[in-house]
């Protein structure tokens, strides 16, 4: 990680921290911290909801015990898409909606849900 990445998660961790303490959302974290940081949204929930690579493919291996593991290489991959990287499924963005408590549509920028395939958008957009 680069200094001023590493210097960004420090910041949205102890940001995320101290906002979750006053009862801010997730959401609403993630609002606060994308006015400073210019992180993909996959990546600032994760920072939002404060919880490592690891934690993330802990919870989405509970979740889904019928599929492959999410691996942390893979999910670097996802929180760098569509710059670099590989594009999220659908059905994977769902489990981490879960697991940062919102919907998966915000887990993407509006402009990056358009390439998603019908079916696929609309499982996205879709709340539960």
């Amino acid at each position: 990680m680069s200094g001023q990445g590493y210097q960004t998660l420090l910041d949205c961790r102890r940001r995320s921290r101290l906002l979750r303490e006053r009862g801010f959302t997730i959401d609403q974290i993630a609002i606060v911290l994308s006015l400073d940081h210019q992180v993909n949204p996959l990546r600032l929930y994760r920072y939002a909801a404060g919880l490592t690579a690891r934690q993330v493919v802990t919870a989405h291996a509970r979740l889904d015990l019928a599929r492959a593991t999410l691996r942390e290489d893979r999910l670097y991959d996802y929180e760098r898409w569509p710059h670099s990287g590989r594009r999220p499924p659908a059905h994977t963005l769902r489990l981490l909606a879960r697991i940062y408590d919102t919907t998966p549509a915000r887990l993407v920028p509006a402009e990056v849900l358009t390439t998603y395939l019908a079916r696929d958008q609309k499982a996205l957009t879709q709340t539960e």
